[in-house]
């Protein structure tokens, strides 16, 4: 504005001090000078508004578009990493019948364990098997087994938690079985047969050169036997602030999913003799809830600083409803189609506390929330077709069935992940270290 100012009082001069000689007398009046420098002095008060209103706009429209291209931005880079629309929650929607289902069958499956095999068990009704998640905004994408197992190659996938994440990681397997035309070249690196029992079970696919594992770790914590010359209730302890001492095997894999919740019950907790222990105290009036989110803390905190996030993808999913009918006596009623509504499943305490801590950690975790899905299929329990006719089970699951679906929207983001990821990344993510 000073520059403007001293070029409009330069012109003023000029005016003042002209020679008359230049002029005629009718110009050269007094009168008629100060109308003709009043008109100047108008225009060029027009000229100083014009450029005035013109910086402003444009001031204006970089203040309002930068801010809403830098969200266009953010926006696109959400629907690269995720690779569907960015106003879809995948997990928000609802069942529809679809008769390509099931993926697989699990009787030519030799990784699902007999137990969680339905039809093999007796079970006549195979309308759970129909059953397909749609999103409320967009579409998942669909299973593309030979996709899935390039996306998966040379790479090493692990499933930390307990029997439901068992039920996942044997899920997946039978997923990825139906494009490997060559069935011995997928075995059991230690030759285990499947079992509950057993901490460590790997399943190679040898022609792609990964392998999928799974870590029994129900509580993800360390769980220590107390001594005997202790508190006498106090038969065990969870370590709130250690994570499980296996946790070191968890490192160096490409794909990462966790789960816990389940043995998080009183039953078997302190109903065994099990209590918590922080900082070498043992908290004996400690809550479940508040334990849970501590181990959760504990958990984050190693993701945090042992895991390369470029390297490693993390997923968390959280609780899986069950539907008893009466848990006490065991008593459960399997339907032949899902619920038409979650009766107040759709949420709970262990998957909030997932859903807060995983918010505020640096690397990122893609939690899998699919207790609002879950909460449906009522008719998907394994019941009474088990490897027990005598036990009823309303939390496991029948295979194949509602796991799949899990396992599905892991291959939505590793799918949308892998898709968009520059060319360089791509080799460093398919590269073991």
């Amino acid at each position: 504005m000073s520059t403007f100012s001293r070029s409009l009082s330069h012109k003023q001069r000029t005016l003042t001090v002209s020679s008359p000689r230049l002029f005629d007398k009718s110009v050269s009046s007094p009168r008629f000078s100060r109308k003709n420098e009043v008109s100047r002095l108008f225009r060029v008060l027009i000229a100083i508004g014009s450029v005035v209103s013109f910086f402003l706009a444009i001031g204006g429209g970089y203040l309002y578009v930068l801010p809403n291209l830098t969200k266009a931005f953010h926006e696109e880079n959400l629907v690269s990493f995720n690779g569907s629309d960015s106003s879809c929650d995948i997990f928000d929607g609802k069942w529809i019948v679809d008769n390509s289902y099931p993926l697989y069958n699990a009787s030519e499956c030799p990784f699902v364990e007999k137990g969680f095999n339905c039809l093999a068990n007796g079970r006549t009704n195979d309308d759970y098997l129909k059953w397909r998640w749609k999103p409320r905004n967009c579409e998942l994408p669909r299973f593309d087994v030979h996709n899935m197992l390039e996306i998966l190659r040379n790479k090493r996938i692990v499933f930390v938690g307990d029997s439901m994440s068992r039920t996942q990681w044997e899920s997946l397997i039978c997923l990825l079985m139906t494009g490997v035309q060559d069935k011995e070249s997928v075995y059991e690196v230690n030759g285990n047969n499947i079992t509950k029992v057993i901490r460590f079970l790997g399943v190679r696919f040898s022609s792609f050169n990964f392998t999928i594992e799974f870590y029994r770790s129900v509580f993800l914590v360390q769980h220590t036997w107390s001594s005997k010359y202790g508190i006498k209730r106090v038969r065990s302890t969870l370590k709130l602030d250690k994570l499980d001492d296996i946790s070191n095997e968890w490192t160096n894999a490409d794909v990462l999913i966790f789960n816990s919740g389940q043995w998080w019950v009183p039953g078997k907790l302190f109903g065994v003799g099990c209590f918590f222990q922080l900082n070498n105290t043992l908290r004996l009036g400690m809550s479940i809830p508040t334990a849970f989110r501590t181990a959760l803390e504990t958990w984050s905190s190693w993701i945090d600083t042992k895991i390369n996030p470029n390297r490693t993808r993390v997923f968390f999913r959280t609780f899986e409803p069950s539907h008893w009918s009466n848990l006490t006596l065991r008593l459960c009623n399997v339907t032949n189609q899902p619920l038409s509504e979650t009766r107040g499943q759709e949420s709970s305490s262990f998957s909030d506390a997932v859903l807060q801590v995983a918010h505020g950690m640096k690397v990122p975790v893609h939690v899998l929330h699919i207790t609002p899905m879950s909460a449906f299929r009522k008719d998907a329990h394994v019941g009474l077709w088990s490897d027990n006719p005598f036990l009823s089970d309303c939390s496991h699951w029948c295979l194949p069935g509602v796991p799949d679906l899990w396992n599905e929207m892991v291959f939505s983001y590793l799918h949308g992940s892998y898709r968009h990821m520059p060319l360089y990344q791509q080799r460093e993510f398919n590269s073991l270290d």
